[in-house]
């Protein structure tokens, strides 16, 4: 693996953005499939809105799932972009923790949904815990790569927005 490149691939960058777009999609819309458990654990009319956003957060949980194991073989295979060196050290390990944080939920969230799916509980509630932790590393990660490109101005986000020739 190498960390000597000065971008992200087109490849990388695309799989970030569609990535990121289905957890934003998931995270709004996702509250359907716990409309649907309910009702039906309690024997109501699930409306077809809801029923087919239950279905959407199924298929885009897998989707994601699916795309995650494809950045992470790409990431493997051809290595991620230096990291800046600007800021201090505990800046550097936090960033480090984040991204690798990301990851973690990247796998477990739609793992844990799956097997609450087909299994039921606790897996639905520790499914459930995703959404809390995905926000506040959403709104950590954003404000950092924010930090970055206007007060660091050290090309951190150009990275993940323009492809490494």
């Amino acid at each position: 693996m190498s960390e000597n490149r000065l971008g992200y691939s087109s490849y990388q960058i695309a799989l970030h953005w569609c990535i990121a777009a289905l957890v934003l999609f998931q995270l709004f819309f996702g509250e359907s499939m716990t409309t649907v458990v309910d009702a039906t654990e309690e024997g109501h009319v699930v409306t077809g809105a809801d029923q087919a956003l239950g279905s959407a957060h199924y298929w885009v949980g897998l989707i994601i799932l699916v795309l995650v194991l494809m950045r992470l073989g790409l990431r493997f295979a051809s290595g991620a972009p230096v990291p800046a060196d600007a800021g201090p050290r505990w800046m550097q390990a936090a960033a480090r923790a984040s991204h690798a944080l990301f990851y973690v939920l990247l796998l477990a969230t739609p793992i844990a949904g799956l097997l609450a799916f087909y299994l039921g509980d606790p897996w639905g509630d520790i499914h459930s815990l995703g959404k809390p932790a995905f926000i506040i590393l959403i709104v950590a990660h954003v404000t950092a790569a924010l930090y970055h490109h206007f007060w660091l101005r050290d090309g951190t986000l150009k990275k993940m927005m323009v492809p490494a020739r």
